[in-house]
């Protein structure tokens, strides 16, 4: 059988033409950067939970802890560390303390008002509740203002003291025992010159003519 060169010579070169194409296509890779299919999250965001869940419990809300300072319980702790301070003779750390806890109660106070006044009119069950909180709290913000003017007193401070004391008097009103008691500072520190008794003597009365 006869071949022509020519013929044979372009065979050879389109085979090997082809051979780089057809190794680069059996080693290609698979593109890295290509974007994957997405897959849910191992952490999901849960979901709200309901007001009437099981779960929406004390342990739950982070205000409700103890250690919160923006509750009750947190801010009577701060009175209790003041009061150890107290005994211990630390004043300036009593002092620290008890504006702390003053500052905190009468946030919570204010808080609660506004809530109450925010229900006013569209559930009194709410309204009764936060004014009674509003209470509460204010009247630990004046505890805490009262004994802040007693280690004011304690540390020869009566310029101090003497702002505090008013203060709690036009918030408790003179006739009650925490009112009265400031009042007896006053006097006792010598802002005031006349005493004050919650059961004042009745006048004489004048005879009718």
């Amino acid at each position: 059988m006869y071949l022509n060169p020519t013929k044979l010579l372009l065979t050879c070169a389109i085979l090997l033409v082809a051979s780089p194409v057809l190794a680069q296509s059996s080693n290609k890779k698979p593109n890295v950067n290509q974007t994957p299919n997405k897959t849910p999250s191992s952490n999901p965001v849960p979901a709200s939970v309901s007001p009437s869940s099981d779960t929406n419990t004390d342990s739950m809300r982070p205000l409700a802890q103890p250690e919160s300072i923006l509750n009750y319980q947190g801010a009577q702790q701060i009175m209790q560390d003041a009061n150890s301070a107290i005994n211990a003779g630390k004043y300036d750390v009593a002092v620290d303390k008890l504006q702390q806890a003053r500052r905190v109660f009468n946030q919570l106070s204010n808080f609660h008002l506004q809530l109450a006044n925010s229900f006013s009119g569209i559930d009194n069950k709410i309204v009764e509740a936060q004014r009674q909180s509003a209470l509460q709290t204010g009247q630990m913000r004046d505890e805490a203002t009262y004994q802040l003017a007693l280690v004011h007193r304690a540390q020869n401070k009566p310029e101090l003291a003497v702002p505090l004391l008013i203060q709690v008097i036009q918030s408790q009103n003179p006739t009650t025992d925490l009112g009265a008691k400031c009042y007896q500072q006053l006097y006792e520190l010598g802002f005031v010159s006349t005493p004050f008794s919650t059961n004042p003597e009745p006048s004489a009365s004048t005879p009718n003519q």
